[in-house]
């Protein structure tokens, strides 16, 4: 323990007037009673220095602490009757919306399925179109390029029947048993 009462005094001052005007006189010698109550107090300090110490020391990790200490896991433990419950009412909650979903997809894949259709027969008159004019000479350049214009009007239809045949396999997959 270091007794700041008893360190060594300071250099002398550079100044002229020196340090003893303001202080009185410097060597002179404290009564003991107050040499008494100085030590006791250097004591105090040194105590309460060590546990200010101590006290950031247990303390410096606290936020880290605090945090780990939070994050709890609890558990609870049920019956069988209540978590059947809990599923009944669940399943009672959402059965609604899953059969709102599912009466949409049927009208998409009927909608689809039209369209198909349409799509089947345009083709097919396409290609009985196609038929004729292919028997029939071409005479003028009006009727050749009318049929470049149909052959490519088949070819796209042909590739939209394809997308969407892939479409209804597709939703026939997703949903077996509604089809």
């Amino acid at each position: 323990m270091s007794r700041l009462s008893t360190l060594p005094r300071p250099r002398e001052s550079v100044f002229a007037g020196g340090i003893d005007a303001y202080r009185g006189d410097a060597n002179a010698l404290c009564p003991p009673n107050l040499r008494e109550c100085v030590l006791a107090m250097e004591d105090c300090c040194e105590e309460a220095h060590e546990a200010q110490q101590l006290l950031r020391n247990g303390t410096f990790d606290l936020p880290r602490m605090r945090k780990v200490l939070e994050s709890q896991r609890v558990f609870l433990l049920i019956d069988e009757g209540t978590v059947r419950r809990y599923k009944a009412d669940l399943a009672d909650e959402i059965e609604p919306q899953i059969n709102e979903l599912i009466d949409r997809a049927e009208k998409g894949l009927n909608a689809l399925s039209r369209r198909e259709g349409l799509i089947q027969s345009k083709v097919e008159v396409a290609q009985a179109m196609q038929s004729r004019v292919a028997t029939a000479p071409t005479s003028n350049k009006r009727e050749e390029r009318r049929l470049q214009m149909l052959a490519k009007q088949r070819r796209r239809l042909e590739d939209e029947v394809k997308v969407l045949e892939s479409e209804v396999l597709a939703l026939q997959h997703k949903n077996p048993k509604r089809i």
